[in-house]
């Protein structure tokens, strides 16, 4: 189960990272839930459409590590956008028969609002 695990979290970032949104929902179950700090989301349209939105700032996804636990793949990543430094992400994701069930999603998100007053 690790393998398809591990397989479906590689799909999911390799097509975010080339804003190949068909390939993201291909990997996605239909009722995946999305958990972070700038959205809660249910259902495989409503998490594309979220990172459709998010990618129009994203220049890159820069994978650091990747933690595989049975269903449960942890990918620690750099978020790079246009309008902040790189944030530390950290993407948890639950695969089941191969599809992914669930997203936890966790950064700072200060950044991305600019300098603060």
């Amino acid at each position: 189960m690790p393998d398809l695990a591990e397989q479906a979290a590689v799909k999911y970032f390799a097509g975010w990272r080339a804003k190949d949104f068909e390939t993201v929902r291909s990997v996605l179950a239909d009722e995946v839930t999305f958990h972070g700090p700038l959205a809660q989301l249910e259902g495989a349209d409503a998490c594309v459409d979220g990172l459709r939105k998010m990618s129009e700032i994203v220049t890159d996804i820069e994978i650091r590590k990747r933690f595989v636990d049975g269903e449960d793949v942890l990918t620690w990543f750099n978020l790079h956008t246009s309008v902040a430094p790189p944030i530390p992400t950290a993407n948890w994701s639950t695969v089941r028969d191969g599809r992914i069930v669930a997203i936890r999603v966790a950064f700072d998100p200060r950044p991305l609002f600019g300098p603060s007053e």
